[in-house]
């Protein structure tokens, strides 16, 4: 299942256009289509799906729903994304990344 849709944080910070795409047995992937990314943003897997949480620390089920929790996590990946645009700081949650690597779908 894939859905794209049009996500606007604050009505001072752009739109941007937001893929998940979903498979009942796997995680979300959270991809953003525009505007695009700068090539060194910061909670990015290699695949270029947005890290919203660490596997360690949540387990996606099927049970969950994606507009309550993956919607509401990309929309606070976004705001922290903009606000690190305009300081080069990070100030979401965060875990070290040296060595990212995609959950198990």
């Amino acid at each position: 299942m894939e859905f794209t849709g049009i996500l606007r944080v604050m009505p001072e910070l752009p739109e941007y256009t937001v893929t998940v795409i979903y498979d009942l047995d796997k995680r979300p992937k959270v991809y953003i289509r525009a505007p695009q990314l700068l090539e060194n943003a910061p909670h990015l897997y290699p695949d270029g799906t947005l890290c919203l949480y660490h596997p360690d620390n949540y387990h996606w089920t099927r049970e969950k729903l994606i507009a309550k929790e993956i919607m509401s996590w990309t929309a606070a990946w976004i705001y922290f994304y903009e606000v690190w645009l305009e300081t080069g700081k990070w100030f979401g949650p965060e875990v070290n990344h040296q060595n990212p690597k995609i959950p198990n779908d």
